[in-house]
């Protein structure tokens, strides 16, 4: 990787991915498998549910906005607000920090917008906006984020409430 390169940018050159974000807040080692390019499961329930509820809700926006290693679930386009859809509100610092990194970039093409966590299951709306203090907390995940994939193993597992419903388990619990 180059020196000056940006943070969202991995050692192999390969973008940082929200869903990535969203995992470091929830399971540093499920960070290294998915930086790695090792794939869970597919057909993990949790999983199917996720996207099912991704294809039903929503359905007047236009979805899946892909930019250089983003996959925005939608963009409200008048009022500029980016929109991720989770299945509840149990990882919200995951799903709040997902977010921020997406405003975060869309800064770095000279786009300000806003951001949205909604939740259709519990009919939740939350506002997220990149500040100064959350901008600086992302770049030390992202700093982060580089050091736990470039190391030579992923971290220890730490069983976490997750690990139940997570595609990765195998991984770690035998």
């Amino acid at each position: 990787m180059v020196a000056d390169a940006p943070p969202y940018i991995l050692f192999r050159d390969k973008y940082i991915s929200g869903t990535l974000i969203w995992y470091f807040f929830v399971c540093k080692r499920e960070v290294w498998f998915m930086g790695r390019e090792i794939t869970p499961n597919q057909d993990f329930e949790p999983l199917e549910i996720g996207r099912a509820i991704h294809e039903t809700f929503y359905s007047d926006f236009k979805k899946e906005v892909a930019l250089d290693g983003m996959k925005l679930d939608f963009i409200k386009r008048k009022e500029m607000i980016v929109c991720e859809v989770k299945t509840s509100s149990k990882f919200l610092e995951a799903a709040k920090f997902q977010t921020l990194y997406y405003l975060y970039r869309l800064k770095e093409y000279g786009i300000i917008a806003k951001g949205e966590i909604l939740i259709p299951k519990e009919r939740k709306r939350i506002e997220v906006s990149l500040d100064t203090a959350a901008e600086e907390k992302l770049l030390r995940a992202l700093e982060e984020m580089r050091r736990i994939i470039e190391a030579e193993k992923p971290p220890l597992p730490v069983r976490i409430p997750f690990c139940r419903r997570c595609a990765y388990k195998e991984f770690c619990w035998v």
